[in-house]
This record gives structure tokens, sequence and C-alpha cells, in this order.
């Protein structure tokens, strides 16, 4: 009996899915645990798997194509089982253009296509443009990347145009209309200009930052940190053997600790009432490619900088393969954004709701200061808290600064 596969819930916050990829075709034989697609939702992009076995009859949504949560996404049945009366009878949420079941074959349109069929289709490759989505193999993508190559300049010769190995491993790039770059020559005077789909992960921070940013009433506290201490005590705890500590993570852990004394700033506001959280839950927030990502380090407070370290860079290198689960970026208290490793010394972040507020790190900078009542050459970095007003008041925010600045200049009190 046929099985309907409905488009996942996957995250608690999604709406809406994108099939990144099918990884098996229309005819073939599935096992309970395959992975059937790459689908990407508002905080990631996760493998979905069969919990059915039998022969894929029928895919609803083509690579790059999305739709709401239980749309149709699916059909996997006996091989030749009629699967018409199914599918007229579940409600398609989808895009009209779907691939059609393997039960009775019709002809395909293509992607750019007029809306009219045409009786028959040219067999000769053709470069399929999906809203700005360019479907690729994950091993094609891969070796574009080692070579330079820009898949937007790549023919397709897969199925729907999608890019394959061979496709990469033969191309001749084409300079009379492209630049060695791979980009598209602008000749002078000539307007020019490139538009994208935005992904779920993009449209979703746009929405999230907006709500906060219009909604949350946002002040801000700098304060300046001496960093000589820090830079010093960094060295010598990385000469013990297998620890590596970073700079971000003295100061996440430092957060964590002042968190502690400071419980009103590890709070968050709801309509209703607000919380004060007495467990430390920091996020630390990753850029990736289609934007902003922030994995949360569970009990921050209990771990060691070392610890933390470990739990950062192992995140961040999965958040930037795709690799996360929601989980792993749900439960926050707390946000850390630093941009200190792209030379930037002060900026302001905005509050990841419904967290009260978000610590902005700057770059680590040599410079004059005055010390013991004479000018010597100091290392100085600002960090600056954003905070929601309605919860966390000038006074808290500036007590909880003086205590951070204090284990920061400190760390050997942190090691207690």
């Amino acid at each position: 009996m046929a099985e309907i596969i409905t488009m996942p819930r996957l995250s608690d916050t999604m709406t809406e899915g994108v099939v990144a990829q099918w990884l098996k075709k229309v005819g073939e034989k599935v096992s309970e645990g395959d992975i059937l697609a790459e689908i990407e939702t508002d905080k990631a992009t996760m493998e979905f798997e069969s919990f059915s076995e039998g022969t894929l009859l029928y895919i609803g949504l083509k690579d790059g194509e999305g739709a709401p949560v239980d749309s149709l996404l699916a059909i996997i049945g006996e091989e030749g089982e009629d699967i018409e009366a199914i599918i007229k009878e579940f409600k398609i949420a989808t895009p009209a253009n779907t691939e059609k079941p393997l039960a009775k074959e019709e002809p395909k349109t293509n992607d750019i296509a007029a809306p009219n069929k045409k009786d028959s289709e040219t067999t000769q490759p053709q470069t399929i443009i999906n809203s700005g989505r360019i479907i690729a193999s994950p091993l094609a993508k891969k070796i574009a990347t080692e070579k330079g190559i820009n898949l937007a300049t790549v023919v397709g010769t897969g199925e729907n145009g999608r890019i394959v190995k061979s496709d990469v491993e033969n191309y001749v790039p084409v300079l009379t209309s492209t630049s060695a770059s791979g980009s598209p020559t602008i000749l002078a005077g000539e307007e020019s200009f490139e538009e994208t789909s935005n992904s779920q992960m993009r449209k979703t921070i746009a929405r999230r930052l907006a709500e906060s940013k219009f909604t949350a009433p946002h002040y801000y506290l700098m304060i300046e940190i001496d960093m000589d201490n820090a830079i010093t005590s960094r060295k010598a705890i990385n000469e013990i053997p297998d620890t590596k500590v970073s700079f971000n993570d003295i100061v996440v852990k430092a957060s964590a600790m002042a968190l502690k004394k400071h419980p009103k700033v590890n709070s968050q506001w709801f309509e209703d009432r607000t919380r004060i959280n007495h467990h430390v839950n920091i996020g630390v927030a990753v850029a990736v490619e289609d934007g902003l990502v922030v994995p949360v380090v569970k009990f921050t407070d209990q771990k060691s900088m070392t610890q933390i370290g470990a739990d950062v860079k192992d995140m961040a290198v999965r958040a930037k393969s795709k690799k996360l689960t929601p989980a792993e970026m749900e439960g926050s208290t707390f946000t850390v954004s630093n941009l200190g490793m792209f030379g930037i010394s002060e900026f302001t972040s905005i509050i990841n709701q419904p967290n009260a507020a978000i610590l902005s790190v700057g770059a680590i900078v040599q410079k004059p200061v005055v010390k013991n009542g004479e000018i010597v050459v100091g290392n100085t970095m600002k960090v600056t808290l954003a905070c929601d007003h309605r919860t966390v008041d000038g006074a808290t925010g500036s007590a909880f600064l003086q205590t951070l600045k204090q284990f920061i200049e400190n760390p050997v009190t942190m090691l207690a």
C-alpha cells in the first residue's frame, strides 16, 4: 500500500521547507533508514530519512522548490502501483510543475520554459535556472571549489539539468562571455545586476532581527578592557600539553561567570512574564554562507575554557557544513558575537530574542595607555552590551560589565 511522505517539521520554528536536493530518484528502491533528501529549514540543512520501504513512486517538489510543512513531498509504494487517486485526494500546496509519478509518465517541462507544455523536448543538455539556485551534486560542488570554477557557468547534464562530477571535470571556460574569475564581464556604461532567491535561513534571520529591533527597546553600554594580563595568561595556559584556549573562549567563560553574579542580565522577556534563568546557556554567533547561526554551549558556567573552546570549534565547523541540529541552536539565555578576528574594534548587535542581552566583542588593539601615571604601550579590547530595557536597566547592565571586566583582566580567577 502506498505511503504518503509529507514535508516534515524539523525545528520548532519551521513553517516551510525547501528541498536542497533529492538523493533518491523516482523508480528507485527505498529501504527504511535511507536518506531520501536534504531539507533546508529556517535553521539548517538536514538529511531526511525514510521510515518506509518500497519504490519511490512520486516526487512532489524538485530540487530548490519549497512548500509549507505537511505538504505532499513524496509517495513510496509498490512498483507500478496506481497513485493518481491519492495525489488528487491530497491537497498539494506546492508549485504546479512537479515530477510526475512512475505509474503514469508524462512529458516534463523545463523550469525556464513558458507555461504551455511542449510536445517534445530537446535532448541537448540545458542549464536549469531554479529561482537563482544552482543544482549540483555535493561532489561536483567540492571539485568546483577546488578548481575555482563558478558553477553558474557550468552546463549540467544530469537529471533536470543537475551539474554532476563529469560536467565540472570536463568544463572549459568561455572567456568571451565571462571574466577570468568566472563572473560576467560588465561593459563600461552597462547596467548589470544579479538576483538570487532568499534562503529559508536568510528569511528567518531577517524576520527575527526585524522583530527584535522594532519590539525590544535596545540600549548600549560599552567598556574598554585591559588585555595585557589576559594575553600573558593565555600564553601560559596554552603551554600546558593538549590545551588550547582562544581569547573568545576567555570572553565566553567570563560572560558565563558574570551572568551567575548578575542573573537579571540572564533573563528573557515574554509578554506576560519575565524569566530569570539560573542556568547559563551561551549562544555563540557563527557566520555561514547563508547568514548567521547561533549554536549554544549548554551550561557554560560549568565548563572549563578548554571545554568551551572544543564545543565552539566543533559546532562552528558543523555549522559551516550545515550539520548542526536544531536542538543545538535552541535554548540560549545570552549571546556572544565576536568580530575581533575581522579587525572590527567595536560594534553593536541586535538582541537574539527572547534573551535580554547580547555582547559584541571587538579586536584587541595595541595603543598608548596610561598606567601608574605614565604613558605606555598597552593592549585593550572594547566590548559592547546591548540590553533590552524592559528587563535590564542601565545600572544592572553596567554592574555586569564591571564584573565581566574583572574576570577577563584576571583569567586566573576563572580557573578555580
